[in-house]
């Protein structure tokens, strides 16, 4: 596949570049608001052209996908010019603003016949991966309580708009409760039905949340415990999932190497699982290049990107209302 990169962006840079590649994929351009910037861009990464206008790098008829990792404001205008232009999508959560712009990107690559996929990166660890194959296979026994702790700090070199501007999508629930809610879904196959949550801004949120707490009731009755942060440095990151029959501990597992531990309890023990350390972003890209020749699904689907971000809503609905909210997943569910 030929790749037109939306956004001259630190993800692309660090991780999406080298999976397209790894699979044989080239990238054709960049887009950036910024000139310099992206001649810069494409200079350092190898990327033939730079443009400042979509539209242009749309014209390029033998690129057949796009990649958006712009501000999250800018995700729904950019997805549906592309989608016009009969290319396929693979953007970077929150995939919009509200859940209506998220729909009518979904409603429009749908109509267009073009593969539109969000890059919940996690749903392609092995560890993720491991994790809920166990939970299907009755290892232990029936879910009852799912923890989640995603409470990292916050590198300098990403902070900027995450942290204190609010039209271009910053907070930490954007960012961060999204991640968790694709990760719930994933795991336990079931939609989170309400939420209680509480947000703070604990030492970088200016005008934003940067901590968030929540917790998710789902229609099998288990509970979810979701802890998100941008200033918490030496918490770690993690999951545990609990049930009638046993436990599932994983350790620096909320990444985007394949890193971390996971270890099974149950009434026989203790147990080390083993896990693929394949890299997360190039088994992304397979997927999402299987499902745009017709012969396989994307790790996230639109759909998916939908659900995860109506959850992130209703988790910044509930903590600023204080009370407790029903999720409201629309024409997705």
């Amino acid at each position: 596949m030929r790749w037109i990169l939306v956004g001259a962006s630190t993800i692309a840079a660090e991780f999406m570049i080298a999976a397209f590649r790894a699979n044989g994929h080239e990238v054709v351009s960049v887009v950036s608001s910024d000139a310099g910037r992206g001649r810069a861009y494409a200079e350092r990464h190898g990327i033939p052209q730079a443009f400042t206008a979509l539209d242009e790098a749309l014209d390029d008829p033998g690129a057949d996908a796009v990649y958006i990792s712009t501000t999250n404001e800018k995700h729904h205008p950019q997805a549906l010019a592309a989608i016009a232009a009969g290319k396929h999508v693979l953007c970077e959560k929150p995939l919009a603003m509200t859940l209506a712009e998220a729909r009518e990107m979904v409603a429009a690559a749908a109509a267009r016949g073009v593969t539109f996929a969000t890059n919940h990166h996690l749903r392609c660890s092995g560890s993720h991966r491991a994790i809920r194959d166990l939970i299907a296979q009755g290892r232990i026994g029936r879910v009852l309580s799912l923890r989640i702790f995603h409470a990292v700090h916050l590198p300098p070199h990403l902070q900027g708009w995450r942290i204190d501007n609010p039209a271009a999508g910053g907070g930490v629930i954007p960012d961060i409760t999204v991640h968790d809610a694709d990760v719930t879904r994933f795991l336990l196959g079931e939609d989170p039905a309400t939420v209680v949550a509480q947000m703070s801004a604990s030492g970088l949120g200016q005008g934003v949340e940067d901590s968030a707490m929540s917790v998710w009731t789902m229609p099998s009755g288990a509970m979810v415990f979701a802890h998100e942060s941008f200033t918490h440095p030496f918490a770690g990151s993690g999951l545990e999932v609990h049930g009638t029959e046993g436990s599932i501990f994983a350790r620096g597992v909320m990444t985007q190497r394949p890193l971390g531990e996971i270890e099974l309890v149950g009434a026989t023990g203790r147990e080390t699982v083993h896990y693929p350390g394949h890299d997360l972003y190039t088994m992304a890209v397979a997927e999402f290049a299987a499902a745009a020749a017709g012969t396989g699904q994307p790790a996230a689907t639109g759909e998916d990107g939908v659900k995860s971000l109506a959850v992130a809503l209703t988790v910044r609905d509930a903590a600023a209302s204080g009370r407790r909210q029903d999720v409201n997943y629309g024409d997705a569910r």
